[in-house]
């Protein structure tokens, strides 16, 4: 219990792992992997009446949406009703074919294109973390500057993800002074399940997403219109089919990789489409929900609050390269509020 009132935490979309992390319970001690619990919740009750409920939630298990379904079901059985989602634990659907037979290049595994002392070292090279609010106006123009050409002459507009996971790979990217003839890479996180046909059971229980790899020189990242890391960001997403994620569950079992998500590579999540704020444990639905920390490498959309239709990219950088990201970032926000 804080003797604090609730209010004291402010914003919490504006990311801060030195307060936010006091109200989770976390293993930074542990040595391995076995010696982090599969799930610890931490309730803060505050003086005010307010309440933090702090899950975490070991990653190797579950993903988020697998998270998701599970803390509906909890949520259901707190209100004395039948769970709205049954876990599907059969995990065997998503093994690797026999004999495992790699059908496309897959370049989120492939080796990584870095110069040396390009990646950050957290232990010699501090992150500091913020947070960056996009309103809905702005994210209008975004997707109007940046509308993705197509075979047939037409054009497409593309999504508000589409166009901030775009706009944050440029950012990052010049930032973090990349020399142009470098590969860099965005690798997204997608939901698997309906991508297969017939899809996955909504509530399967484990790790169905597959992640897409939108890559190019540095230069060429840099230097062409806003419109061409769309498309590229598109493209990727597209590629996400039924084929792509046998294939590369197939390409980790022979090659036993994992996700590249090192030197000039980024990886970003959404969680602005995860129903959190249906949740209602009997004391009211929640008025933010946000994440304690974002791992480094990591790239997070959320939605900014309940009442809220503003979405916020968290993300974690040296603080030479926030500053430059930072003044990147607004200009760029700045300038389409104009319009």
């Amino acid at each position: 219990m804080s003797e604090d009132d609730i209010a004291m935490l402010g914003d919490i979309s504006a990311i801060n792992p030195t307060m936010l992390r006091k109200l989770v319970k976390h293993s930074d001690g542990a040595s391995t992997i076995l010696e982090v619990p599969l799930l610890t919740v931490q309730v803060t009750t505050f003086k005010c009446g307010g309440i933090v409920v702090g899950i975490v939630m070991n990653h190797v298990l579950v993903d988020g949406k697998a998270l998701m379904d599970f803390i509906a079901c909890w949520n259901d059985l707190a209100r004395a009703k039948p769970p709205s989602v049954l876990p599907f634990l059969d995990r065997s659907v998503l093994r690797s074919r026999q004999p495992p037979r790699v059908d496309l290049p897959h370049h989120e595994y492939a080796p990584r294109d870095q110069r040396p002392g390009l990646v950050v070292n957290p232990q010699t090279k501090p992150l500091v973390y913020r947070s960056f609010c996009f309103k809905p106006h702005a994210l209008i123009q975004l997707k109007k500057a940046a509308r993705i050409a197509t075979q047939n002459g037409s054009s497409v507009v593309p999504t508000t993800f589409e166009v901030i996971s775009a706009l944050v790979w440029i950012s990052r990217t010049k930032a973090l002074g990349i020399s142009p003839h470098e590969t860099t890479k965005l690798l997204t996180a997608v939901d698997g399940r309906p991508k297969f046909n017939p899809p996955l059971l909504s509530g399967y229980f484990g790790n169905g997403i597959a992640w897409s790899c939108a890559e190019c020189s540095t230069g060429e990242l840099t230097s062409n219109p806003f419109s061409f890391a769309v498309r590229i960001v598109h493209e990727a997403l597209a590629s996400v089919t039924e084929s792509y994620i046998r294939s590369a569950i197939d390409y980790v079992e022979l090659n036993k990789v994992l996700v590249d998500c090192e030197g000039s590579a980024c990886c970003i999540s959404k969680w602005s489409q995860l129903p959190f704020y249906k949740i209602d444990f009997g004391f009211g639905r929640p008025f933010q929900v946000a994440p304690a920390t974002v791992p480094d490498k990591l790239i997070l959309v959320a939605s900014r609050s309940r009442e809220s239709d503003e979405l916020v990219v968290s993300l974690g950088l040296t603080c030479d390269a926030m500053d430059v990201f930072s003044k990147l970032i607004q200009h760029e926000l700045t300038l389409k509020s104009k319009f």
